[in-house]
C-alpha cells in the first residue's frame, strides 16, 4: 500500500482496537479520512475529551466523568450486596439488562498463568476491604465462565471465606430461548448442577 506515515500509523492505531483487524482498520481509516469534516474531526474531539474528563471510580473501578462514579453515588442502590466483575464492559452489559441494583466491584481482569497476570495486577485487595464492612452481607461472583475466571472465582472465595458475608455465583446453563439439541456439553453439565425447583 502506498500511504504516507501518518496514514499508516492510523491504521496499525485502529487495528488494535478489539474486533478490528489489519483490513477491517484500513477501512475505518478510508472511511474516517474521507468524511473528515463530518466523522473524524468530532471523533478526534470526543476522543481527546474522553481521555481528559473520564477516569476509573476509586471505589468500583467503572469509568465515569466524576468520581465516585454515578453507579456508586446512586442511593437507591442496595449497599448490602457487591457484584464483582472482570471488567467494566461486564458492569455496563449487567447495567444494560438492569438485572441487578446492588454494588459493583471490577477487577480488572482475571488470574492467568500464561499472560502473567497474578493476584497483585487485580484489584482484589480493595474488594477484601470493602466485603469487611459491616453492612456487606453478599458478594456475588460473576466472572465468565473460562478456565482463567473460574479459577478466580475459587481465589476469591477462599481470601473471602474470613469475611461475614455469602459468597455466591451467578447460575450457569440453558440461555432463555435455548434449545438443548445445540448446546455443547460443558452448558449442558452446568444446567443440570445449576437446576432449582420448578
Amino acid at each position: 500500500m502506498s500511504a504516507g506515515p501518518e496514514i499508516e500509523r492510523l491504521i496499525q492505531l485502529l487495528s488494535k482496537l478489539p474486533g478490528l483487524g489489519p483490513r477491517s482498520a484500513r477501512r475505518a481509516s478510508l472511511s474516517l479520512l474521507q468524511k473528515r469534516e463530518q466523522l473524524m474531526i468530532p471523533l478526534a474531539d470526543a476522543l481527546a475529551e474522553a481521555a481528559e474528563k473520564i477516569s476509573a471510580c476509586s471505589t468500583c473501578g467503572n469509568l465515569d466523568v466524576t468520581d465516585p462514579c454515578a453507579v456508586c453515588r446512586d442511593h437507591r442502590r442496595d449497599d448490602s450486596v457487591i457484584c464483582v466483575v472482570e471488567t467494566v464492559g461486564d458492569l455496563w452489559a449487567l447495567e444494560r439488562a438492569s438485572a441487578f441494583r446492588g454494588r459493583y466491584h471490577v477487577l480488572g481482569g482475571v488470574l492467568s498463568a500464561l499472560d502473567g497476570v497474578g493476584p497483585e495486577d487485580l484489584n482484589v485487595a480493595g474488594l477484601i476491604e470493602r466485603a469487611g464492612r459491616e453492612d456487606v452481607k453478599e458478594i456475588i461472583l460473576a466472572l465468565n465462565a473460562t478456565v482463567d475466571g473460574q479459577t478466580t472465582a475459587h481465589f476469591l472465595a477462599d481470601k473471602l471465606a474470613e469475611a461475614s458475608v455469602d459468597i455466591t455465583s451467578l447460575a450457569r446453563g440453558v440461555p432463555v430461548g435455548g434449545e438443548l439439541d445445540y448446546l455443547d456439553d460443558g452448558t449442558l453439565t452446568a444446567a443440570f448442577r445449576s437446576r432449582r425447583p420448578a
